[in-house]
């Protein structure tokens, strides 16, 4: 990148190329701060700065032009300039006008016809970096002897443009210098364009819980520059930032990255604010347009657990808004279950360093492998978390179970509005097809009033909440089990 000063009092220009390594915060909601060093050449009186190192996403509100040490620099203007020059963009500045169009065509000669532009179908970048639609999309329209058409008759040649086109996005500042001074001045600015997410892999071996972890960064740049050797940071937590389109505010967030090798990490972490900020060990080059991935987690033999729920109905208090509806008089006067048989699986860990992990996780994706008995891994399920703390749990839903089967349905419900109660009760069958023994949670909620009392039961619960009630119940393989209740309400 390259930075033009020209000073108001000597109208003399110089060319000072920028050998200063820039840094990068990248938050995973297609934003990012870059920083960059500018060596300033101020003389006495106004002068003219042009830096042409900026992105094609900048927001040009968001700069900040300072210098480290101190030196107050008086800013009179500040301009962003966001049309380097492209045949899209030659074409909308020579609409209107006539040029010259090269037609090439096999088995003939080259030939040269003049067009008309009437259309460039040039769309400006908009502040996400794309472009406005067009009505009649963005198809260029030229005048060829008279006829109309839609698209370009051959390789256009436009005449010389002068000094006022630019190859890069640029910002240019006007400032106002006491004294003649020399300084490096630090260049900040939020620019849209720049993500990253984090992914997991989970590998289970072919039997036991015992798993291996390796997670994945990976870094995207869309914002028109490339990134050379740039030191780079990621924010974690849900950073609040104002939605141009929307005028509003939403929660932007950020993922995090780190690195739980033995040997020195690729990522360090601290805390920051009410986030984490974590910092790359080595500076990487991040290419316009490039993807680049990098592993930041690898952890062997944390202890897991594998958790079935059946929840035969699912917390929906909606559920009873017609108390004795007609579809549960159905289901209950014809034995008919609610409809859902499937037993849900849960894996959960301790993110803690006795479990050999111990640092905050970022929200990410979670895919779940486990070695099939030929060493191959077979895909078995995925899911999200959210961003996690140390020494918290993390449970992930990774599917339902083939060989486990649930069947609730109410056997009996009975209302006595005159004294305001009312009595329900149910009955849950489970049957286990594996081979192994499992422990089934089954999940109930007690909706209907917030006095309620189990009155009969056929084995112990656990109450979870105020309105949820948990079975635990242990099955060998190949056994049934039948579970009842029955809940009295008052109100």
């Amino acid at each position: 990148m390259k930075i033009f000063v020209t000073s108001a009092l000597f109208l003399a220009s110089a060319l000072i190329s920028l050998q200063a390594q820039p840094a990068l915060t990248i938050y995973n909601q297609n934003f990012a701060v870059v920083r960059d060093k500018v060596p300033l050449q101020l003389s006495k009186g106004q002068t003219s700065v042009t830096f042409d190192g900026a992105t094609m996403m900048l927001e040009p509100d968001s700069v900040i032009l300072r210098d480290p040490a101190g030196t107050p620099l008086n800013v009179l203007e500040q301009n962003y300039r966001n049309d380097p020059v492209s045949q899209e963009r030659l074409l909308q500045i020579f609409e209107g006008k006539s040029i010259e169009f090269l037609i090439q065509e096999s088995a003939k000669p080259d030939r040269m016809v003049s067009g008309k532009i009437i259309r460039s179908g040039y769309v400006p970048p908009n502040a996400a970096g794309t472009g406005y639609p067009m009505p009649g999309g963005n198809v260029p329209i030229i005048e060829i002897e008279g006829a109309v058409r839609f698209g370009l008759p051959g390789q256009p040649l436009f005449p010389s443009l002068g000094d006022g086109t630019i190859l890069k996005p640029q910002l240019s500042w006007v400032i106002s210098s006491p004294k003649e001074v020399k300084l490096d001045a630090e260049l900040a600015y939020i620019t849209g364009g720049m993500s990253w997410l984090a992914s997991y892999n989970i590998v289970l071996p072919p039997k036991g819980d015992r798993v291996d972890v390796v997670g994945w960064i990976t870094m995207e740049n869309q914002t028109g520059r490339d990134f050379v050797d740039a030191n780079i940071k990621l924010m974690a937590g849900d950073v609040n930032k104002v939605q141009p389109q929307a005028l509003g505010v939403s929660k932007m967030r950020a993922n995090v990255a780190f690195d739980m090798e033995a040997a020195a990490p690729a990522v360090t972490e601290k805390t920051f604010d009410e986030y984490h900020l974590y910092t790359l060990a080595r500076p990487t080059t991040l290419q316009d347009r490039e993807t680049k991935q990098v592993e930041f987690v690898r952890a062997s033999d944390v202890q897991s657990e594998t958790l079935y729920i059946f929840d035969g109905v699912g917390n929906d208090w909606l559920r009873y808004r017609g108390w004795d509806d007609m579809a549960r008089r159905v289901n209950s006067e014809f034995g008919l279950g609610s409809g859902n048989q499937k037993v849900t699986v849960v894996r959960q860990f301790l993110n803690t360093k006795e479990n050999n992990l111990g640092l905050p996780l970022p929200k990410g994706r979670v895919r779940f492998y486990r070695s099939d008995d030929d060493g191959r891994m077979e895909f078995i399920g995925e899911n999200q978390i959210d961003h996690t703390p140390v020494d918290e749990t993390i449970r992930i839903v990774t599917g339902e179970s083939f060989d486990l089967v649930g069947e609730r349905k109410r056997t009996n419900f009975q209302v006595d509005s005159a004294n305001n109660r009312a009595e329900e009760s149910f009955e849950i069958q489970l049957r286990n097809r594996k081979k192994e023994a499992v422990e089934i949670r089954v999940v109930e909620y007690l909706n209907r009033s917030n006095n309620w009392t189990i009155t009969a039961k056929s084995q112990d619960y656990k109450k979870v909440n105020s309105h949820e009630i948990e079975f635990l119940v242990p099955l060998a393989a190949g056994e049934e089990k039948t579970v009842t209740y029955t809940v009295k309400y008052t109100w």
